[in-house]
């Protein structure tokens, strides 16, 4: 088992979703995290999160799992003296130390970052807030969505904003505080002294507009809501029915593709047309593309469709359910097992990539 991180001393603070993705992390590359909650507030609030379905007998729910796994949970309510001296002496030998409060919060319960470093020079405290450290506003996921301009983008033309179905902000920001834990880790190597790293929901958000922000910022365009249609190419995100009725979608990114796909449906002649002859001319007839690309399609079988473009190098995907995702043999790799209230449960990895050195 990969551990690069077995020494490693890693304490929570944080709950909900953005905070405890990061200790999920480093629990699955092999550190002790430490995840300590309140028991005047029941711990992490995730914890009641449960699914209509789920056993109301069973005290945790199944999102509180997609990031605590492989935890070691610990309840101290910090207003106690005993409690907060406790979780002193865990800090004089932490590494890492994990928070998400509201502004002066961590102040009130002498949890700030001063206080810590004074017990600890070496401790990397990793703060996310919402909208910056100076700000107090409550911050969930659907309010960073809002606020950021993915829910005005997202959704059909004409219909309301929607959301994304996972709190993916909260995903981006936990993304980026790992980032720069591992960046104050090597300069502790080399300086031996800690930091204090922050991330901000709002922050990560922003970055992570990529060519939707540049589509505004360069060329002016305002970017609306238009399904899973791209406003740069075509086809991109229409959505395709087969003749045996399984929706497919194509993410046709250069000439050369486009020009295979109609090899493949057997309208060798589209290329060729002026108005489909470059992606910003398609992108500019798209609807009328799509009509003509829909009729071609609906004459075959997914099976057969996706083979061809798997021969001739043609981007194409099913629309699958979670049911189906998890019946392919990647997505099963990427489980494993834990027990938990005298049952097993599948949880899914926080490590998506793979690290192989020389000597394997």
């Amino acid at each position: 088992m990969f551990e690069p991180f077995k020494n490693l001393k890693v304490i929570e603070l944080a709950g909900v979703l953005a905070g405890p993705s990061v200790g999920y992390f480093f629990a699955e590359l092999g550190a002790t995290v430490i995840k300590i909650e309140n028991p005047k507030t029941n711990g992490d609030v995730t914890r009641s999160w449960k699914l209509k379905k789920e056993d109301p007998k069973d005290p945790t729910s199944a999102y509180f799992w997609s990031v605590n796994a492989r935890k070691t949970f610990l309840d101290l309510d910090m207003t106690q003296a005993k409690h907060l001296q406790h979780f002193y002496d865990l800090i004089k030998d932490a590494d890492i130390l994990i928070t998400n409060y509201k502004k002066d919060d961590d102040v009130k319960l002498k949890v700030d970052y001063p206080t810590l470093k004074a017990l600890n020079p070496q401790l990397i405290y990793a703060a996310i807030t919402g909208f910056g450290a100076q700000s107090p506003r409550t911050a969930y996921d659907l309010i960073l969505q809002a606020e950021s301009g993915f829910m005005f983008m997202n959704g059909e033309a004409n219909s309301l904003p929607v959301k994304m179905p996972v709190a993916l902000i909260d995903l981006l920001a936990g993304h980026q505080l790992k980032e720069a834990i591992l960046i104050a880790l090597i300069n502790r190597f080399k300086t031996q002294q800690g930091a204090l790293v922050q991330v901000s929901l709002f922050n990560s958000a922003i970055a992570s507009l990529a060519n939707q922000a540049t589509n505004w910022l360069v060329a002016g365009h305002l970017p609306e809501a238009q399904g899973s249609l791209h406003p740069n190419i075509a086809p991109y995100g229409e959505l395709f029915t087969t003749k045996d009725k399984h929706y497919i979608t194509f993410a046709v990114g250069s000439n050369k593709q486009f020009f295979n796909l109609c090899q493949l449906l057997g309208c060798t002649s589209l290329p060729n047309e002026a108005k489909f002859s470059t992606n910003q001319n398609r992108v500019k007839n798209r609807n009328e593309l799509y009509k003509l690309l829909d009729t071609y399609i609906s004459k075959l079988g997914f099976k057969e469709l996706m083979q061809a473009c798997l021969e001739r190098d043609v981007p194409m995907g099913k629309i699958r359910n979670l049911k189906e995702v998890f019946e392919l043999p990647e997505a099963k790799a990427m489980l494993y097992s834990l027990t938990h209230h005298a049952k097993t449960i599948s949880v899914v990895k926080s490590i998506a990539f793979e690290f192989i050195t020389d000597s394997e």
